[in-house]
């Protein structure tokens, strides 16, 4: 009966989350949303008794959404367009307060869950984790390193497009500022 209900909480999370990262126009909430979905979607793996993926999926793929936000926080002028407004402070108040009963409801389920049954149980002998690790380390070893390459390459084209583009910014804020004598002056001395 808990895991039903766990289940469609989950489920109808994920699929409004997801919505409001599809639906949004703001950066920082489609990417706030997104680490919410990501999140409950490792709520299914802890339903399905594996903790192991949900935690991976917690470190990995919410890890990498956070790397993600906080890259989007740097290319986009993102915090120009939020503004917080409160219409309705007991709305506030009431969701805040359903979202605390529901996270003590999921974090009290392996108290009330002890009793459950699994209905497909693992082989004596072989963890959760080192049946996945076996295989990601033998069968599936090379695209496993291929893609931490390829995620290697493109944090460091990240940091090197942002520090670019840092740099024309300020050069484009710090320059009109100054008359066009001083102008001159500074482009001479940086040219040399």
């Amino acid at each position: 009966m808990y895991e039903f209900i766990a289940f469609y909480i989950f489920a109808i999370s994920t699929v409004i989350l997801f919505l409001i990262t599809v639906l949004s126009k703001n950066v920082l909430y489609a990417m706030t949303s997104l680490a919410g979905g990501m999140v409950m979607i490792s709520g299914f793996f802890f339903l399905l008794g594996a903790d192991f993926l949900g935690v991976v999926q917690l470190i990995v793929y919410v890890g990498a959404v956070m790397a993600l936000y906080a890259f989007a926080m740097m290319f986009f002028d993102t915090t120009k367009d939020v503004k917080e407004k409160y219409n309705s402070p007991r709305l506030v108040f009431l969701l805040g307060g359903l979202m605390a009963v529901v996270f003590v409801v999921i974090f009290s389920a392996p108290i009330i869950g002890e009793n459950l049954q699994v209905a497909s149980p693992i082989t004596n002998g072989v963890g959760n984790a080192e049946a996945v690790g076996i295989v990601l380390f033998t069968k599936y070893l090379v695209p496993f390193e291929v893609a931490a390459i390829m995620l290697l390459v493109a944090m460091v084209a990240g940091i090197i497009l942002a520090g670019k583009k840092m740099d024309e910014s300020l050069t484009t804020t710090v320059l009109p500022l100054v008359d066009k004598e001083s102008e001159d002056e500074i482009l001479k001395k940086e040219s040399r």
